[in-house]
């Protein structure tokens, strides 16, 4: 870094912009003064959640000062979770949520969604300089890490920290956190351990400690993962995602009961998180724990109501939950309301099949064989096949209701998706074992293993004996067939690139490239080749290729022409 460093330049706070969200008028002004007394020129308000979003949409703001409180409709850690998952914020943006709220539920709440500071009001103009000279100057160290991780380029990302790391001292703590996480999502637990352990030896970070012990979770280390994630807990009783993931560990151990305890005491501590209460009510729906997962389940309906992470899950949970306490009119209500609130793809289809289950859970098996029957129907018409999730629960209900060819084409469908997921495996096995069907279960789960592999092998040879053309096609055809399978969308990924690696780059075929990593991250993130064919990816643009030549001149020639 040449000339003054971050932490010393003068920062302009007057050319930029700037949204001030608060439902009182009076606040507003006072929040707009103090700014304009730094410098600020270009002030934007908004009064509610809504309104904040239109405008978020529209400009992208360097500075955002959100209350947590907005009155009806979205709060600001709405708000903030929404501006975050659409992409509306730039990397260097700073958020301040500001609130009159000192609860620990509204902090935490605010705090899972990453907001660069928590101010409690009343906020004075010294404070406020104070707070955004300190996190503005943060953000411009990280600005090229978050934009390489927003690209899902982690690799490059991570030796963007370690280049920081050397400029940066004093962010060094905070630049090996994003770098160990960098190397997790990268599928390279290893390298993020090292990073782990570099900061404990400096000082015991909770947040470090619970990183050792998801490298021991993916390691299948489970008892020993939910030892550390205790002592976590047993340290600080408001480390929400400690109890996520002993809750993991457990049902990983296969003591779910266990799981759904520690899941109930999170949601209690931290009770607006969306996700959570979906999980519990699941969960506990699983375990026939009813009045746990209705609670979940209502919950999760209410503070999703302005949430972008609003799900249909909880309709379909609540209604399941219904059916079993023969409540069949309060379910088919649920489920008209899902299919009126969700546009999402495949809520019809998920919706008769709870309708179904709600049925033959409340003993009405009469309307749900009726029910299979339509859905078998609709099976026969559409030959494009639902997720893994949504394909096993629909073989579940068929089988229920008596129905045999359908439900073990859709578990093989499955398995082909899914060839060498033992867990996946098992678990259709026992669906098969259930209909009393385990031999022929066992014969079709090793045909349709068979055909996937075939399928993939042909493909690789086809590229490894140099037909290049004849291979891309062939893959395109695989995953027209296999959507799902990583194995397949990985090893597509990977031709493309070498067909481009060897004939030149194209744009259009960069672009299907793109899109079938980011089918992989979407299904199943932080895989270890995932971060690799994105960077083999990046290297091959042309503007890459030219830097790569530029510093090539350099080495050999001297000083490269510049501007």
């Amino acid at each position: 870094m040449s000339g003054a460093s971050a932490d010393e330049r003068v920062i302009d706070w007057a050319g930029k912009n700037y949204l001030v969200v608060d439902d009182f008028v009076g606040i507003r002004q006072l929040l707009r003064e103090s700014l304009r007394n730094l410098g600020a020129k270009n002030i934007d308000q908004a009064s509610s959640g809504g309104e904040a979003m239109a405008l978020l949409a529209k400009i992208r703001y360097d500075v955002v000062l959100c209350d947590f409180n907005l009155g009806e409709g979205k709060n600001g850690q709405q708000v903030l979770e929404e501006a975050r998952v659409r992409n509306l914020l730039l990397p260097s943006s700073v958020w301040l949520m500001v609130s009159a709220e000192k609860s620990v539920e509204s902090v935490m709440g605010a705090a899972e969604h990453q907001p660069d500071a928590y101010l409690i009001k009343p906020i004075t103009e010294g404070m406020l300089l104070t707070r955004l000279n300190r996190v503005w100057q943060k953000k411009q160290v990280f600005r090229a890490i978050d934009q390489a991780y927003a690209e899902k380029d982690y690799l490059r990302a991570a030796r963007l920290c370690d280049e920081q790391i050397e400029a940066n001292k004093v962010h060094e703590t905070e630049l090996l956190r994003m770098k160990a996480s960098l190397m997790l999502k990268s599928g390279e637990p290893d390298k993020a351990r090292d990073a782990y352990e570099r900061v404990l030896k400096e000082r015991e970070y909770q947040w470090a400690r619970a990183g050792l012990a998801k490298i021991r979770m993916a390691n299948g280390e489970y008892e020993q993962a939910r030892q550390i994630f205790q002592g976590v807990i047993a340290d600080n009783r408001n480390y929400i995602d400690a109890y996520d993931q002993t809750a993991l560990a457990l049902q990983h151990m296969g003591q779910p009961e266990a799981a759904c305890d520690v899941l109930e005491r999170a949601a209690k501590l931290s009770p607006n998180s969306v996700q959570r209460q979906r999980r519990l009510g699941e969960l506990s729906l699983k375990l026939g724990n009813i009045g746990v997962a209705e609670r979940a389940f209502r919950k999760c309906i209410a503070i999703g109501e302005y949430s972008v992470a609003k799900t249909v899950d909880a309709y379909f949970g609540l209604a399941r939950v219904h059916g079993q306490k023969n409540e069949t009119k309060e379910a088919l209500a649920l489920l008209a309301a899902a299919r009126r609130d969700f546009q999402e793809q495949d809520v019809e289809l998920r919706a008769k099949i709870t309708e179904g289950l709600v049925y033959h859970e409340s003993g009405d098996f009469r309307r749900a064989r009726k029910t299979g029957d339509e859905l078998e129907e609709l099976l026969n018409a559409d030959p494009v096949r639902p997720d893994t999730p949504t394909c096993i629960e629909l073989a579940t209900l068929l089988f229920a209701v008596g129905v045999k060819d359908a439900p073990a084409e859709l578990l093989c469908y499955v398995i082909r998706n899914n060839h060498d997921n033992a867990w996946l495996l098992d678990e259709v096995q026992r669906i098969f074992d259930k209909a009393r069907l385990g031999e022929e279960g066992q014969a079709l789960i090793r045909r349709s293993r068979k055909e996937a592999t075939d399928m993939m092998n042909q493909g690789v040879l086809l590229w490894k004996t140099g037909k290049l053309d004849d291979a891309v096609a062939w893959m395109r055809e695989a995953r027209k067939s296999l959507p799902n399978n990583l194995r397949i969308l990985f090893n597509s990924a990977q031709i493309l690139i070498s067909h481009m690696d060897k004939q030149g780059y194209d744009l259009a075929l960069s672009s299907e490239t793109s899109d079938v990593l980011m089918h992989v991250d979407k299904i199943q993130p932080g895989q270890q080749r995932f971060a690799q064919l994105m960077e083999q990816l990046a290297a091959l643009r042309p503007a890459a290729r030219a830097d790569d030549a530029a510093h090539a001149a350099e080495g050999e020639g001297g000083e490269a022409v510049r501007d």
